[in-house]
C-alpha cells in the first residue's frame, strides 16, 4: 500500500462558508478537503441538505475550536407552513396530513409562535442527527422503526415575524427569524406551532444566518473560501487562528516569558478573570486557550507552534 501524501501547508484557520441547499454538510467538508489538500477538517453544527446558510469549518488546528463555536447560539431565517405535516416536518419529507389553515387569523398564528419563546422543553424532530441508542435518529426511522425522542431543554430567545401570507386558501405560511441556543431544532417550532393551532405544520425554508460571534456577511461559497485559504493564506471567508479565538474568547496578552512558560504545559499568574481565554503571544500567535485555576491559569487547549 503506497503511503497517504502528506497534507498541504496551509496555516490553520477557520472557513466561514455560505452552504448551499441540497448539500450536506459532510459534503462541504470533503469539498474544502479536496479543494485544500488537508484531511483535517471539520464543521461547527450540521445543517440539514435542505438549509442554507453559515457553516463555520475549522482546518488543522483550529478544528479544536469547533467544539466550543458549535455551543454558540445561532439566528436563522425560516419560513413555516400551516396546513400540513409532514414525517420530517420540512418540505423535503411526506406529507402526512393536510388540514384547512383558512380560519387562522394572523393574530392567533402570531400569538402561537409567542409560546415557542423562552426555555423550552423541545422534542427533537424525528428525522434528525439525535442519537438513540448510538445510532441517528433518521437511519432508525429509514430502517421503520418506532421510537420517541426524549424532549430537551432549549431556549428561543426572539422569534420575529416578517410576513403572514397565504399561498392557496388552505395555507398559511409565516416568514421568521427566530434566535436561539444551540440544540434547538427550528423544525421543531414549526412542528409544534402547527400542532398547537391544529392544523399542523413544516418547513418549506431554512437558513442560518449567524452562528455566535459568525455571520452570513462574512461568508463565502467553500471552493472560494478554501481556495484564498489555500493560494494565500488568507482573504474572503478566512479567519486566522489567532483572529479567530479572538472572535470566540476573550484575549489574554502574554509576555514573552509567559509564551515560552505555556508553551512548554507550565503554569502561569491567574487574571481573575472567569471562564477560558485565547492567549496570545507578543508577536500575535495563538499559544493556548487558558483557564484559572485558583492562583494560576492553566492550559485548556495547546496550539504548538507550526
Amino acid at each position: 500500500m503506497s503511503p497517504k501524501k502528506p497534507d498541504a501547508d496551509v496555516p490553520p484557520s477557520l472557513l466561514v462558508v455560505d452552504k448551499p441547499g441540497g448539500m450536506t454538510s459532510h459534503d462541504v467538508v470533503a469539498r474544502a478537503r479536496r479543494v485544500l489538500s488537508v484531511r483535517k477538517v471539520g464543521h461547527a453544527g450540521t445543517l440539514d441538505p435542505m438549509a442554507t446558510g453559515l457553516l463555520v469549518l475549522g482546518v488543522g488546528a483550529a478544528t479544536r475550536l469547533l467544539g466550543y463555536l458549535s455551543g454558540s447560539d445561532k439566528t436563522y431565517d425560516a419560513t413555516i407552513r400551516l396546513g400540513q405535516s409532514t414525517v420530517t416536518d420540512d418540505r423535503e419529507g411526506e406529507v402526512t396530513t393536510t388540514t384547512s389553515a383558512a380560519g387562522l387569523t394572523d393574530d392567533a398564528v402570531r400569538a402561537a409562535l409567542a409560546t415557542q419563546v423562552g426555555p423550552l422543553q423541545q422534542v427533537p424532530s424525528s428525522v434528525s442527527a439525535v442519537k438513540v441508542d448510538g445510532r441517528r435518529s433518521y437511519d432508525r426511522v429509514r430502517a421503520g422503526e418506532e421510537f420517541e425522542l426524549a424532549a430537551r431543554s432549549v431556549t428561543v430567545h426572539r422569534i420575529d415575524v416578517h410576513r403572514i401570507g397565504r399561498p392557496t386558501p388552505d395555507l398559511v405560511d409565516v416568514d421568521v427569524t427566530v434566535s436561539c441556543s444551540t440544540g434547538t431544532y427550528v423544525r421543531a417550532i414549526a412542528r409544534d406551532v402547527g400542532a398547537a393551532l391544529g392544523v399542523g405544520g413544516h418547513l418549506t425554508a431554512l437558513r442560518r444566518t449567524s452562528s455566535g460571534p459568525f455571520d452570513t456577511g462574512q461568508a463565502r461559497p467553500v471552493e472560494d473560501a478554501a481556495g484564498a485559504l489555500a493560494s494565500a493564506g488568507a482573504g474572503d471567508g478566512v479567519v486566522g487562528l489567532t483572529d479567530a479565538a479572538r472572535a470566540v474568547f476573550p484575549a489574554r496578552e502574554l509576555t514573552a516569558e509567559e509564551a515560552v512558560a505555556l508553551g512548554h504545559g507550565q503554569r502561569v499568574p491567574a487574571t481573575g478573570a472567569p471562564g477560558l481565554h485565547a492567549a496570545v503571544a507578543p508577536d500575535g500567535r495563538l499559544v493556548a486557550l487558558v483557564e484559572d485555576a485558583g492562583q494560576v491559569a492553566r492550559v485548556a487547549v495547546g496550539f504548538p507552534p507550526r
